[in-house]
């Protein structure tokens, strides 16, 4: 493809990149406003139900939940609310107040509930169309390297964006998990940004040794893990405020975190998060494998502990460590949320600090 076309196509794709920013910034209003929003309609319900005599159900940790949330469950709430882990059930009344003013309480499966929220759905829908013109984004800028777009820091937090909302919103398909909007969002719009002042750079061919299918096989599956590591990450920073607010109003306490309310259990976000993690685990583990062929191919060795090398591993061991320690050694609650965190925190680290500041053998690719 002639030089000018790729350059245009460079220039569409920069432009559809900032389409998609805006846009998000508004869903990501959207979304703040509907947890606003809804944690307000929450408390008149609540101070409805108070006069009336009757008392407002929160959500609240019992069973082994308590344990997980740091506090003690009353055994009489454990038998009323069924299986532990699960959040308190709504009084009659105060259920039907919510079910009128189209808020859902947060429910332990994280289904859809039969409600009109009607700023959520606004956001949903504005997420979804900022994912079309991000995804035209990324096919531009494929158009215009003639390659897939994720040889370098720019076209890996562009296209790494676009997966992690892409993915969190297939997940919306068959879970309500609306409550990460303004999470899940922010990160794209914070890997947007963040592409576009720091790592900007411009349409170009690779370098011969990233001039491989291996390229293909191994970065679209670190992308896709990242993706799934971000949507737990989430979950994990939620679930760490959900356990502490369990925790203040089991003890009789004032719930400030009113908006919670529209979030599941501490223990339902880590059970959710345990899962996608295991998923997430085994692509980084061919990740991993994948990039220690290329290694060969590309240097005739598969592992030379190079920095970037390194750190992959450490990812692996990190998660590998959460999974078992939380599978067979107990590690559950706030425990367990804050191994999850590190995690993410140690991807952030490789595809940042490791890139910018670590010389190796990844480093003329920026990645």
């Amino acid at each position: 493809m002639p030089y000018g076309i790729n350059e245009t196509m460079g220039q569409y794709s920069e432009l559809f990149m900032l389409l998609a920013a805006g846009t998000y910034t508004v869903a990501f209003i959207a979304f703040a406003w509907d947890l606003a929003k809804s944690s307000k309609a929450l408390r008149a319900i609540d101070l409805k139900a108070a006069q009336a005599g009757e008392q407002a159900a929160v959500p609240a940790v019992v069973g082994a939940g308590a344990a997980a949330a740091g506090g003690e469950a009353d055994s009489g709430a454990s038998r009323l609310d069924g299986p532990a882990g699960r959040a308190e059930r709504p009084s009659s009344s105060v259920a039907k107040a919510a079910g009128a003013t189209g808020v859902a309480m947060a429910d332990a499966d994280m289904k859809y509930a039969a409600e009109r929220r009607a700023p959520a759905r606004v956001a949903v829908a504005l997420t979804v169309l900022g994912a079309v013109i991000h995804g035209a984004g990324v096919v531009t800028r494929a158009i215009g390297a003639g390659r897939v777009p994720w040889g370098n820091m720019y076209e890996f937090l562009t296209t790494g964006a676009f997966v992690a909302i892409a993915v969190f919103l297939l997940a919306l398909i068959r879970r309500d998990l609306r409550f990460l909007g303004t999470f899940v969002v922010g990160l794209g719009i914070i890997m947007l940004v963040a592409a576009s002042v720091a790592y900007w750079t411009p349409v170009g061919h690779l370098v011969p040794a990233l001039q491989s299918y291996w390229l293909i096989i191994h970065v679209s599956i670190a992308v896709l893990s990242s993706a799934l590591f971000t949507l737990t990450f989430a979950m994990s920073a939620l679930q760490l405020v959900q356990a502490h607010r369990q925790k203040t109003v089991a003890a009789g306490g004032a719930d400030k975190l009113g908006f919670m309310r529209l979030v599941p259990s501490a223990l339902s976000l880590e059970n959710l998060s345990y899962r996608i993690n295991a998923i997430a685990f085994i692509g980084w583990t061919f990740t991993l494998m994948f990039g220690a062929i290329w290694a060969e191919k590309a240097w005739g060795r598969f592992w030379g502990w190079d920095t970037k090398e390194v750190w992959t591993f450490v990812i692996w061991v990190v998660y590998a460590g959460y999974l078992h320690a939380r599978a067979t050694r107990g590690w559950t609650g706030t425990r367990a949320a804050w191994l999850s965190i590190v995690g993410y925190l140690c991807v952030i680290f490789n595809f940042t600090i490791v890139n910018q500041f670590f010389n190796g053998l990844h480093s003329y690719s920026g990645l």
